[in-house]
């Protein structure tokens, strides 16, 4: 289902334009760049990670989808299976996502809501561990996530079946952003998701 780098729709299911895989790809790579240092801490000397954020933004700020974002994602997912703890996988994991959302795929499968949010899963799961466990990290960084959605990633999210809660933890909450961003569509203005605001928002890159 690949296109030509130069091409400006993708088919199948359903479109997705260039435009609107840009925008799935900014909101996965800034969750990405959040836990990179997880990872970048754990394994100083591992690059791979932070090529892969490169090339998404690369994608993000107009240059065609190529095989360096390909690449790139797949040795940021090969760093995640070595990595030496589960918060140091799922930053590195992250990177990868984000490189490998400019092919995000115009399927209607609950799989591939994991390419436009498991980095944001993830980010909270590793908020999670680094506050001992406490899932009230997670809730807040959900949040957090459900503010930097747009209507365009809505949009592009809608199109998909919800995902599927699985047994782990960046599944389940995975699960818990998704039904909440859907919901959101339909929510008047100021009314919120979840029930705990963010105390770590910040600007994100553009």
């Amino acid at each position: 289902m690949d296109m030509a780098p130069s091409a400006r729709t993708v088919s199948g299911d359903f479109d997705l334009t260039m435009d609107e895989l840009r925008v799935v790809a900014r909101y996965v790579v800034q969750h990405a760049e959040d836990v990179l240092s997880v990872f970048e801490r754990a394994v100083p000397d591992d690059q791979r990670p932070r090529a892969a954020i490169d090339a998404a933004w690369a994608f993000i700020n107009g240059a065609n989808r190529t095989k360096l974002q390909r690449v790139t994602s797949l040795e940021a997912h090969r760093a995640a299976w070595s990595a030496p703890s589960e918060a140091a996988g799922l930053a590195a994991r992250s990177a990868g996502d984000a490189a490998s959302a400019a092919y995000l795929h115009p399927i209607a499968k609950a799989s591939q809501v994991g390419h436009i949010l498991r980095a944001s899963a993830s980010a909270a799961r590793i908020g999670e561990i680094e506050a001992g466990g406490d899932p009230a990290t997670g809730d807040a960084l959900l949040e957090r996530s459900r503010q930097r959605a747009t209507p365009v990633l809505i949009d592009v999210l809608s199109r998909y079946p919800l995902a599927t809660s699985g047994s782990n933890r960046v599944a389940q909450l995975m699960s818990t952003l998704d039904r909440s961003l859907r919901q959101a569509a339909d929510r008047p203005p100021g009314h919120t998701a979840l029930s705990r605001a963010d105390p770590h928002r910040r600007e994100c890159k553009s």
